[in-house]
């Protein structure tokens, strides 16, 4: 992950705040990184984005996508209800 984080902050030019989610695929490992994109006062009011990423087995970075943006502040609400 180490590599990845590194290898998504030279893409994005932001340094990844947190993984959020990692598991193992056929092709390697796919993960969810959470990145700051915009900082605001009151810092709970910045603004987030979740990424998607693919990585090979090595860890190199295969493909990435910018998933959904949020508040810091914003809780996650059981989307099944």
């Amino acid at each position: 992950m180490r590599s990845a984080t590194r290898q998504l902050t030279e893409l994005l030019g932001r340094a990844p705040e947190s993984v959020s989610a990692l598991k193992p695929v056929d092709e390697g490992w796919e993960a969810q990184i959470e990145v700051l994109e915009l900082e605001r006062i009151p810092e709970t009011s910045s603004v987030m984005a979740s990424y998607q990423v693919v990585l090979d087995p090595a860890g190199n970075l295969l493909e990435y996508e910018r998933g959904r943006r949020y508040t810091r502040a914003q809780v996650d609400r059981d989307s099944r209800r």
